[in-house]
Parts: C-alpha cells; sequence; structure tokens
C-alpha cells in the first residue's frame, strides 16, 4: 500500500525537477535593482555587527525587512563568500560579477525548496471526489501544475529577482497545516512568516480571528453561535506564547539595543508615497486616474488654472509623496482606514459564521487582496499573495475558478512592465501564454464547461489589445518620448478594473457561502 502510494506521486517531483530545470535557463536574464538590494543587505549583515544593521545607508537600498530575514541574509553571506568575497563589501555599491549572479540565483531556487513541499501538502489536502480520475483532470495535479508553475513567481523571482518563493512557501504551509486540522503549526509558520516580512501583516486579521473563534472555541454550535463556556484560556495562551516567543527571537537583540524605533522607522518609510512607481493595479490606480482626468477637463473648460496645479509627479514614474489635483489628496491614515473598512466584513464573517478552514481561506483570500486594492505605497507584485492561495479554492469550486482566471490573467499581466527590456519581452509573453492556457484548459475540463460569461471573456481579451498598444503602437507614436509613462498608466487602469472586478466577486462568493460544511 505504501509503495502504491509512493508511486501515485511520483508526478510531483516531475513536476518539481521541471521547473527548477527552467528557473536554471534565467539565471542569465535581466534583473532589477532588487539583485542590488540583496546583495547590499548580504554585505551589512556580514560585514557589520547586529547593533548596525538597520543604521547602514552607504546604499540608497537600506535594510527595511524585519529582522528574521535579516539572520537569512546574513546566513546566505557566509555561503556566498565561498563565490565571491566582494560582493559582501559594503561600498561595492551595483556589484554584480558572475560570481554573484550565479550566486544569488542559485540561492533562489535552492531556497524554494521551501515552496515546493508547501504545494505538495497543499495538493494533498485538497477535496477530490471520489472514484478514480485521469491524473490531468485531478484537483491535485492541476493545483500542484497553478503553483509551481505560477507565471507571477517565476518572473518576480527568477528573472526581477526576489526571496517570494520561500516566503510564499511558508505562507501556504501554514494554510495546509489549517486544512489539515493542525492548527498550531500553522500559528507558529504564520508568526515567522510575519517576522520575516511584514507586509504577510495585512493578513494577520484573518489568522487571528479565525483561531480566536475555531481554535480557541473547544466546540462550536452548529447555527455559528457563540459558546463563551467552551472557550479555553489555556489554547488562547498557548497562541500567545508562540507570537510571543517568535517575536522575541526577532526583534528582542534590536530591544535589549535600545533599536527598535529605528527598526520600525525603516520597516513602515510612509514618505515613500500612495503608489510604488510602477503603479499597482488598484482603487488607487483609478483615482489617480480620475483625477488627472478631471484636472485635464478642469483646463480645457478653464475652471482650474494650470499654473496653481499640484506638478504631476504621479505619472513620472518616480516614488515620492504628491497632491492630487482635483480629488482630496490620500494620506497613509486615508488607506488604513479604507484597508481596515475592506476587510471588517470578511473577518466578521468567519466569527459569526465560521466555515472552518476553507472559510479561513476564502477571508485570507479577500484580506490580501483588499489590502492590495486599499493599502499604502502598495507594489504589484503584492497581487500574488491572492493570487496563490485563490488556486487552492479554485480547484474545488466552479465559481472560484473563473474568479481565479479573471484575477490570474490580470494580475499576472499587470506585471508586465516589471520586465521592460526588449531582450525578456518574447520571455514574459510565452510563460503569460502558457500559463494562461494552462489555467483555463485544465479547469474547463475539470469542471466541465466554460468558465467565464461573455464580457468577462472579452475583458481578457482586451490584454492583448492593450499589449499591443503598449509594446508595439505607441513607441513609434511622435510624442512618446515626451510622455513615456502612457503604457504604464494604461496597462495599471485596465487591470485594475479587473482586479476590482475580481474583489467584488469574491465577497459576493463569501456571503454565498452554505454554513452546512463540516467545520475542522
Amino acid at each position: 500500500m505504501a509503495a502504491s502510494k509512493a508511486h501515485s506521486w511520483s508526478w510531483f517531483s516531475a513536476l518539481a525537477v521541471g521547473v527548477s530545470f527552467l528557473k536554471c535557463l534565467l539565471i542569465n536574464s535581466y534583473h532589477s535593482t532588487d539583485f542590488e538590494v540583496h546583495r547590499n543587505w548580504l554585505a551589512i549583515t556580514h560585514s557589520l555587527p547586529v547593533s548596525k544593521w538597520y543604521h547602514e545607508n552607504t546604499s540608497e537600498w537600506t535594510l527595511d525587512y524585519p529582522p528574521l530575514f535579516a539572520w537569512f541574509e546574513y546566513g546566505l553571506s557566509h555561503v556566498a563568500q565561498h563565490f565571491d568575497k566582494e560582493m559582501l563589501v559594503v561600498q561595492n555599491l551595483s556589484y554584480s560579477s558572475p560570481a554573484t549572479i550565479l550566486f544569488q540565483r542559485l540561492s533562489v531556487i535552492a531556497t524554494d525548496v521551501v515552496f515546493i513541499y508547501a504545494v505538495r501538502e497543499c495538493s494533498r489536502s485538497v477535496r477530490e471526489e471520489k472514484g478514480s480520475k485521469e491524473l490531468l483532470v485531478r484537483p491535485c495535479f492541476i493545483l500542484a501544475t497553478l503553483l509551481l508553475w505560477n507565471y507571477g513567481l517565476l518572473i518576480v523571482d527568477h528573472i526581477h529577482f526576489q526571496y517570494n518563493g520561500f516566503l510564499y512557501g511558508i505562507l501556504l504551509l501554514s494554510v495546509a497545516r489549517h486544512l489539515q486540522g493542525r492548527h498550531l503549526e500553522g500559528a507558529l509558520l504564520f508568526a515567522v512568516l510575519m517576522n520575516l516580512k511584514h507586509i504577510y501583516l495585512y493578513i494577520a486579521p484573518t489568522y487571528g480571528i479565525f483561531l480566536l473563534r475555531s481554535y480557541c472555541f473547544t466546540k462550536n454550535n452548529t447555527d455559528g453561535s457563540v459558546r463563551w463556556s467552551c472557550f479555553s484560556l489555556v489554547r488562547l495562551g498557548t497562541l500567545a506564547s508562540i507570537v510571543v516567543s517568535v517575536c522575541a527571537l526577532s526583534f528582542g537583540p534590536f530591544i535589549a539595543m535600545g533599536q527598535l524605533p529605528q527598526v520600525l522607522v525603516r520597516l513602515f518609510p510612509f514618505k515613500r508615497g500612495l503608489c510604488h512607481a510602477y503603479w499597482a493595479p488598484n482603487f488607487w490606480a483609478l483615482y489617480n486616474v480620475v483625477d488627472k482626468a478631471l484636472s485635464m477637463l478642469g483646463v480645457r473648460l478653464k475652471l482650474l488654472d494650470v499654473t496653481n496645479l499640484p506638478k504631476a509627479s504621479m505619472t513620472g514614474g518616480l516614488v515620492q509623496e504628491f497632491q492630487h489635483s482635483v480629488l482630496p489628496s490620500i494620506s497613509p491614515s486615508v488607506t488604513l482606514m479604507c484597508t481596515l473598512v475592506s476587510v471588517l466584513p470578511a473577518v466578521l464573517r468567519i466569527w459569526c459564521r465560521p466555515c472552518g478552514a476553507r472559510g479561513f481561506l476564502r477571508c485570507l483570500v479577500l484580506c490580501a487582496l483588499a489590502s492590495f486594492m486599499f493599502g499604502w505605497h502598495v507594489h504589484e507584485k503584492a497581487i500574488l499573495m491572492a493570487i496563490l492561495p485563490l488556486s487552492i479554492l479554485a480547484v474545488e469550486s466552479r465559481e472560484d475558478a473563473g474568479i481565479f482566471l479573471m484575477l490570474a490573467t490580470t494580475g499576472h499581466y499587470s506585471l508586465f512592465p516589471l520586465l521592460f527590456t526588449a531582450a525578456e519581452l518574447p520571455t514574459k509573453v510565452l510563460l503569460m501564454l502558457l500559463f494562461t492556457l494552462y489555467s483555463f484548459t485544465s479547469l474547463k475540463k475539470l469542471f466541465r464547461g466554460s468558465l467565464l460569461n461573455a464580457l468577462e471573456a472579452t475583458y481578457l481579451l482586451g490584454l492583448v489589445a492593450v499589449e499591443i498598444l503598449c509594446e508595439i503602437v505607441y513607441p513609434l507614436l511622435p510624442w512618446q518620448q515626451r510622455l513615456p509613462f502612457v503604457p504604464l498608466l494604461v496597462t495599471s487602469f485596465y487591470c485594475s478594473l479587473g482586479v476590482s472586478y475580481s474583489f467584488v466577486r469574491l465577497y459576493l462568493s463569501l456571503f454565498r457561502q452554505t454554513d452546512k460544511r463540516k467545520q475542522l
């Protein structure tokens, strides 16, 4: 029996080895400034005492991740010294020798083993119909392929350059543990994750409410009502001790040195502005476009004086603060309030009507997407925080599969501006086409029918027109040098419509859930 079971999962190793080979082929691709960011962090953590890590500013790319990630870089640096010691010199700015490139690329590929293991655990946790099915249309196989070969992760980590793979691996492993009913392990993994990269604070409300409601209460009434007599202080204390212990391990040394304020300043740099240089396709992108359109209309109708309007820095491709021309300018506190309001219905839902780990997973996706929609200085890459966990729901529900196709296709296309060099154009287009075609065909076979209506399909086909306009037509226009960021604005605006639509559909699906599912 054991041998048969092992043989039945031999296909997973083939998928993992195949995608790892593809990553190796991308080693010599273009890399962004994030490559220098992480090289500099290697140098800082290796060459300087801990007391100077969050003060060092020789490079503009200062250390701004939580302490556990700094220790991760410190560990990598001890391997890096065997490749090229010069990369570990803080003063060697923009250093990228062939050995440095090879090491940093291989370090991303090697740490992806965490992601591969997490995908295997998630694939084992999905629900499947009874009876044998052809392997290619089994939910576990489709999910493994959608995650291991995810287009966004491939280009962001292995071309653009970052370490998202092992971070998302910890997130997915945490989700898998909750799906398996192993809640303490899931809580521990998430506590570690938040201390590696603080962007995951966005989904912390989901974890907090879910664990409080579904773990700290030893029994749940079938009608969803709270029975406080079943509340366990011991379980609450256990969860609290896990979180406190991990945070103490991460921040303890810096608290002891009196450097916590300096660390927090680095982690939350609110002066970077509302939008990232590459506009994330969210609500604020729509807001910016509307403000720009109103200002142009006001000037044309002579309702506004062009000399009194703020400089249009938001379309300059820079990371900075700016003032809107017509609509009210947005502060960090406003984005915080919008984010909290947008996640509140989801977390209240899993408190009042818990639907087990699947309800938790749906709420997690909603919190991730709400934070992407309304957060301050959101990076376009953050869309993966919603796309990856949504993949699990997509192989279990027809409705979720349709939402996934909309969000994944739109969100992945919004990453195109990250790879702006001509040499990478064929790679990004080919990988996007292959992943998208597989997503559509595999999910269509799984659910035996079309998953999108005519309007949704038309919108997605419009992405082809946007790509032709931005990559082929616009560069030929005479004014393209004066307005080089118009393609970015068009891409962001169009993708914002699809992401916003997916967000609304996800919320509607949350409130249409039946409460008859077995609670875990």
